[in-house]
Order: structure tokens, then sequence, then C-alpha cells
């Protein structure tokens, strides 16, 4: 069988590229996920800080994961590392004060 005796099926006039839609067209397309998340994290990372709660320091590194993870690579990074890293202290701190092993919130 010979590629070369039968003709492409392809009808060159109906090619297009991809374009993803744009969300200046429409702002529905935006994700505010990451968004919510980074700042759940830096409310919940001050709170494990300040008022040196394990559970909200541990809150704090889950919305940082969710908010990288869900993030777009043309977002802002820095703010995303700096909450990341934000929420990380918390732990570490929490756990340098008081070394004992978290105890239920309830």
């Amino acid at each position: 069988m010979s590629s070369n005796s039968m003709a492409d099926p392809r009808r060159q006039n109906k090619i297009f590229r991809y374009k993803p839609p744009s969300t200046d067209t429409n702002p529905t397309l935006e994700d505010p996920t990451p968004d919510y998340m980074n700042l759940l994290g830096m409310i919940f990372s001050m709170c494990g800080l300040m008022l040196k709660l394990k559970w909200c320091a541990w809150i704090a590194v889950y919305c940082s994961f969710i908010s990288f993870a869900n993030s777009r690579s043309s977002e802002d990074t820095k703010q995303m590392m700096s909450s990341f890293m934000l929420s990380i202290s918390a732990v570490v701190m929490s756990y340098l004060q008081n070394p004992q092993p978290m105890s239920p919130p309830w």
C-alpha cells in the first residue's frame, strides 16, 4: 500500500488553526479560583502566624497548593510564591514555638 496512490481527503480550505477564546470579549471564561485561594491562603497564614494556630497554617498551605495548581502560566508568579512561602513559614513558626502535635480544634 502506497500512501502516494491515495488522495488526501482533507480539504485545505476547511483547516483552521485553533485559537483559544479571549477573556477580553467573554469575561466569564476567567477562573477566579486561584485568586480566591491565594487570598484565603494569605489570611490563614496570618492567622497561623499571629494566633499560633497550627490548623490555620496547614489550611494556608492547602490553599496555596490549590492556588498554584489552578493558576495559569501567564499569571504573576511572585505573588503566588510569596503566598506559598508565607504559608510554609506559618507552619514552621507554629511548630518551632510549640513542637507538640496539633490538637483538634473541637
